[in-house]
Order: C-alpha cells, then structure tokens, then sequence
C-alpha cells in the first residue's frame, strides 16, 4: 500500500510548531508563498502560545 504524502499545508503548519517550540524567531520562515508563508506563522504562533502556557520548556 502506497502512502501519501501529507498536504503542504499541513506540513508547513507543523514545521512552524516545531520552529516556534525550539524558539527560533519567525523571520525563519523558509516559504515565500503566502498561503503557505500564513500556514508556518500560524503553526509558529500556536507554538508560542503554547510555550507561554507552559506546555513546551525551551
């Protein structure tokens, strides 16, 4: 059975989580896309968010 690849999207989404967990700064954000630029920052900002809330220690 063939597996799928995740949707970009989602993927960006994620690598702006883990980007934002291990603190890098969101002037990071590898994509100049805007659709998917707006999907890293917003994995970013849930990140940072969550950091604040003290679920992520850096």
């Amino acid at each position: 059975m063939r597996r799928q690849k995740r949707d970009r999207m989602e993927r960006a989404h994620s690598q702006g989580f883990k980007a934002g967990v291990s603190g890098r700064s969101k002037e990071t954000c590898p994509y100049q896309n805007s659709d998917v630029r707006s999907q890293w920052l917003g994995g970013w900002r849930d990140a940072i968010e969550a950091r604040t809330d003290g679920l992520f220690r850096i």
